[in-house]
């Protein structure tokens, strides 16, 4: 291939990069062997697409073409093969050996044969090679370097890894040079050439009234004057069209570049005093009168000059850098489509949105002017209120004659507020508090705007009362114009409208509609904010916030009722609507150009309502119609999926995802809701199944539904936030649990109120607490131990697959038990009714904590587990130190005394990343890998007693020895270790005379007490003063702990199967818990005088 045609590949890469045709972009790469795309190349090998891997890296070369080559094969197949061994696929690990490694037994026998002996271990990484291996994230980042390197080093690689340096949009340039050329020849050149093609020559066509047209001025037929709109009307057939208007293509301009994560679509998020460049008048300037310069409406040099000169810091030199999106990492299975839930509102639902932090709670508006919230996963509405206008008198005429005609009203649209929680630490306690207290504003049919507050106990209080427009507020928005938090209304008065959202007074007004606005978008890019609204006329038009008129006026597909939404990520455009003979259209709008980039099929020739749509994940899409919920890929225009939602859903339902995509809120007949979940999902919800109180509540208070697995004398598990008293009703809690918030429950909130059921004290003496003394009420079962003499435990748990134990003994020497499968325990779980075996590796070797440093008798004992259990991080005063737990070797150790750690905590994401409590009270970020402390934190007083992170957050969760808990009524004897279920629902608490505590979580009342007689039978009680050192809770059975005992010894026990719960849950008193109260460690040691709170 010529050197020319070489490079108009590349311009046809750039070209169809900056179309966003990714898997063409790709195709091409691979097949023409001239630009090997890294960028590319590390998204499919962290995605683990093997097979497009390989297929990718057959166009620049083959496994036999050299060592370089033969190596890069070598590795990705073996990665390839030990993650089919890590998820215990063996028939499909023999697959890759047999198929894709057998080629290079040939070149080297012996490591094939190595290779080959890994299927008959029961974990790959006995073999002491592959010991260090981690999870399949960091071993496939590390492969990757890897591949980097042999890449780079590869000649056949040469040349092909950078992509050549020349201008933006270089394709269209010679394009347009060529159209000016093809005019300049022309017989009768026309001052505004209709060009219709590129297929064929461009020839002005001789005028028809035979006078000679004038002479094509001099320079190029396509000057410094851009399109005339962002978007081009949709029924212009022809690629290029005359120029009428200079306006500077200010839209596209803001599409090119994306903008930070939106939490909501419908809100315009920027930071508070965010001021706009002196320039942004001409940014979007749109004259109408036309000019006379003559130009063919194409993408020139000089216009593409302009625009770059428009996008801050955007150089002139620019490299192809492959998709701008992210890789494919979702399937269908991310997409919500089992119905776990239906709810009935009572009155038709018109409107839906899920709290952007507090996931399981939906805010829904009605056809009647009702407004409830609601608990999905208690299936709860712990707050409702109808409609009412605050204050008649305030109001203007228009609205009080209109209800005075008609009283009826209509809920268009509610809508949460983007910053929907709080997040604090209470100083003094254990946990961090997240308070649910949000605003949210809904819209109404007739003229008004109310904003709530809905507050930790469940009320929903006015905060604003808004008379926005003379007729229906059709939508509403939130955006950040200026420093304070701003709404932005529309109505059938053709006005949109912007308000402050705390005090109501009006900021802006923009106007230029002919017809009812129907929605509205904010969004901003480049620190320029604008909103795009649309009419019932189809009109699309776009505004500043400086009242000088749309910038854009435009046609939207159907010219009826549309909106509007971007990607999460606010880096693509999308619009749905219908039309008025039913039409539906859905599509995504061409970042660059302006025009419509791809439209999805799959609607029905006439759908019988307006059809809504969502997004979720930057990735999926989804609306309502023809009966069913239908599901796209943002990439592929065919239909990816549908769902009926079980059935009895209207013909084009309303929906709506929450903030992670794993609910989705679906209007059904009936005044229903129908909730669909995916795995995540149903996980969250499940948390949540039983977390309703029986009997009535007192006056609200701040509790969590699932706190952190976190005490002062145990390990750290997950973490959610949490709930409030529902107004609504008083006997109920609203368990609203985040896959990404973060809290705990502050223990010692106990109001002193009166009980308002008269039959509550009844109720108390009917109820027995359950008092377990004898073993024949509970299954116990001893771990075997083969010590002469075993030490105190100090630290115990479970495995994250919950089917081994590990404990760590005041002489710094760790144990594990397995539970094997046999025929009594076919799934090899833990339990109770078969014993495990203290299991070893091969070469007898213990794990033992480093103690030249530390006192054995006054160290703070730690330990934590790797999310894959692969590893295991200790310490015991001295070192800290990180084991293979499969081999028991010490793979390093860091972190040498004083101060001492006294806390471990794994990053879930990535093993590297290790948080470290101090005993200085500091807590320490460190990276194993690097063996460097990235980041120190302060803050706390004494020692750090807790730490996790947060599952899907940046965040990380402390706690100090601050404070501790003594429920001092109803077990005398003190608290030795203390920890929660795995569902949050229940607190095991081991005290020092033996007995253990089975509470409540959310109420601290105790159900059922477990004496130490029952689960230590007399055969095998050492005697003496025995008791629970520590107490560690199941991760996937809520009632099954193990304890580790002072003597040394580890119980695991359960309830019988017949009765597969901890006693029975004490009614509740509506008062003060006598039994509960909360004494803050002071630092002199003296009682505090201030009463428990």
């Amino acid at each position: 291939m010529s050197s020319l045609s070489r490079e108009l590949v590349f311009l046809i890469l750039q070209f169809l990069d900056e179309e966003k045709f990714k898997e063409t972009v790709h195709k091409l790469e691979q097949e023409s062997g001239f630009y090997f795309n890294m960028k590319h190349f590390e998204d499919l090998v962290q995605g683990g697409e093997w097979d497009e891997v390989e297929r990718y890296l057959s166009g620049f070369t083959k496994v036999e073409d050299n060592r370089y080559s033969m190596k890069i094969f070598f590795e990705i197949r073996k990665q390839k093969y030990l993650e089919a061994l890590d998820r215990h696929d063996r028939a499909k690990a023999v697959e890759i050996l047999v198929k894709d490694l057998k080629v290079f037994a040939s070149f080297n026998e012996e490591l094939f044969k190595e290779i080959t002996q890994l299927l008959t271990l029961d974990n790959f990484r006995q073999n002491e090679q592959l010991s260090k291996y981690g999870d399949t994230k960091s071993a496939r980042n590390i492969m990757l370097m890897e591949l980097k390197k042999l890449i780079e080093a590869n000649p056949l690689f040469r040349d092909k890894l950078n992509f050549p340096p020349f201008k933006a949009s270089r394709l269209r340039t010679l394009i347009n040079q060529s159209l000016n050329w093809q005019h300049q020849l022309c017989k009768n050149p026309r001052p505004n050439p209709d060009i219709k093609t590129l297929f064929t020559d461009h020839s002005c066509a001789a005028p028809t009234n035979g006078a000679r047209a004038p002479p094509p001025a001099n320079g190029p037929i396509v000057g410094p004057i851009p399109k005339s709109a962002g978007f081009p009307p949709m029924g212009a057939h022809a690629p290029f069209q005359p120029v009428v208007s200079p306006s500077p293509n200010a839209i596209a301009g803001w599409m090119t570049n994306p903008s930070p994560s939106l939490p909501h679509p419908g809100v315009a998020q920027v930071p508070p005093g965010l001021v706009q460049p002196p320039n942004t008048a001409a940014f979007l300037k749109h004259p109408r009168t036309p000019t006379s310069a003559p130009g063919i409406d194409y993408q020139s040099a000089d216009s593409e000059h302009l625009m770059k000169r428009m996008r801050v810091g955007q150089p002139d030199e620019v490299s192809f850098s492959g998709a701008s999106h992210p890789p494919n990492v979702y399937s269908q299975e991310d997409l919500p489509k089992q119905v776990v839930r239906t709810l009935n509102q009572g009155s038709n639902v018109m409107s839906l949105d899920f709290h952007p932090v507090q996931q399981t709670i939906l805010l829904v508006g009605t056809n009647v002017g009702d407004i409830g919230i609601w608990e999905v996963g208690s299936r709860e509405r712990i707050a409702h209120k109808t409609f009412k206008v605050w204050n008649i008198g305030a109001c203007t005429l228009p609205l009080q004659a209109a209800l005075m005609k008609d009283a009826a009203i209509c809920v268009n649209r509610c809508l949460w507020s983007p910053d929907g929680n709080i997040l604090g630490m209470k100083k003094g306690h254990l946990s961090a508090i997240v308070h649910i207290r949000a605003s949210f504003s809904v819209a109404f049919s007739k003229h008004i705007v109310q904003t709530y507050t809905f507050v930790p106990n469940g009320e929903l209080r006015q905060q604003a009362e808004i008379d926005a427009h003379i007729g229906g507020v059709n939508d509403i928005a939130f955006s950040h114009p200026n420093k304070s938090l701003s709404i932005i209304t529309c109505g059938d008065d053709k006005l949109i409208k912007v308000w402050d959202a705390q005090t109501g007074q009006k900021q802006y007004t923009f106007e230029g509609h002919e017809a009812s606005v129907y929605s509205v978008c904010p969004h901003y890019k480049e620190n320029i904010q604008f909103i795009f609204s649309t009419a019932i006329d189809g009109k699309i038009k776009a505004w500043l916030y400086d009242c000088l008129g749309s910038r854009v006026d435009y046609d939207a597909p159907g010219h009826w009722c549309t909106t509007m939404s971007y990607s999460a990520d606010g880096t693509r455009l999308f619009s749905c609507g219908t039309s008025k003979d039913g039409d539906s259209h859905l599509v995504e709008w061409n970042e660059t150009e302006g025009a419509i980039k791809r439209t999805y099929s799959g609607f029905r020739k006439r759908s019988l309502g307006v059809v809504q749509f969502d997004t979720t994940r930057n990735h999926f899409l989804a609306a309502g119609d023809e009966f069913v919920v239908k599901f796209w890929d943002m990439d592929n225009t065919s239909i990816l999926t549908t769902t009926d939602c079980e059935g009895g859903l209207p013909a084009s339902p309303r929906l709506r995802f929450n903030r992670e995509g794993s609910l989705l809120a679906v209007t059904a007949n009936d005044n229903g809701i129908k909730i669909l979940a995916n795995t995540d999902g149903q996980r969250l919800l499940r948390m949540l199944e039983s977390r309703v109180f029986e009997g009535s509540r007192g006056p609200p208070q701040q509790i969590n539904t699932k706190p952190p697995m976190i005490n002062t004398l145990g390990s750290a598990s997950n973490v959610s936030s949490p709930i409030a008293v529902n107004s609504e009703r008083p006997d109920r809690m609203l368990p609203a649990v985040s896959m990404s918030g973060l809290s705990s429950m502050d223990v010692s909130r106990t109001p002193d109120v009166k009980p308002r059921i008269t039959d509550e004290s009844e109720k108390m003496k009917t109820w027995k607490l359950s008092d377990i003394v004898d073993s024949g009420h509970l299954r116990a079962r001893h771990c075997p131990d083969t010590a002469a003499s075993p030490t105190k435990v100090v630290r115990l748990l479970y495995t994250n697959n919950g089917i081994a134990l590990l404990s760590l003994g005041s002489n710094a020497v760790h144990k594990l038990w397995k539970w094997q499968r046999s025929e009594r325990n076919p799934n090899g779980k833990s339990t109770a009714s078969v014993s495990p075996q203290l299991w070893q590796p091969a070469n007898g070797i213990l794990m033992t904590n480093d103690t030249s440093d530390g006192n054995l008798e006054e160290a703070t004992a730690c330990i934590a587990l790797s999310k894959n259990d692969s590893y295991v991080m200790s310490a015991s005063g001295g070192k800290v130190s990180l084991f293979n737990m499969m081999t028991f070797k010490v793979m390093t150790t860091f972190m040498a005394p004083p101060p001492a750690a006294t806390f471990l905590a794994f990053h879930p994401q990535d093993n590297n990343i290790i948080a470290i409590g101090m005993e200085d009270s500091t807590i320490q970020i460190y990276n194993v890998r690097v063996d460097e402390v990235k980041s120190k934190l302060k803050g706390h007083q004494k020692k750090i007693t807790g730490l996790a992170f947060s599952q899907s957050m940046n965040v990380l969760v402390s706690s100090g020895a601050d404070a501790q808990w003594y429920p001092r009524d109803a077990l005398p004897a003190p608290v030795s270790s203390a920890i929660y279920s795995c569902d949050g629902l229940l607190i095991y608490a081991g005290f020092c005379d033996g007995a253990i505590g089975v509470f409540e979580a959310e109420s601290l009342r105790l159900r059922c007490r477990i004496a130490l007689s029952a689960y230590v039978p007399p055969s095998i009680s050492s005697g003496g003063s025995v008791y629970p050192m520590v107490v560690a809770a199941h991760p996937l059975e809520p009632n099954q702990i193990a304890v580790g005992m002072s003597d040394g010894a580890v119980h695991v026990v359960e309830p019988l199967d017949a009765d597969p719960k901890w006693g029975v849950a004490p009614p509740q008193d509506n008062g003060a818990h006598p039994a509960m109260s909360s004494a803050p460690a002071a630092s002199n040691n003296q009682a505090s005088d201030q009463p428990a709170r």
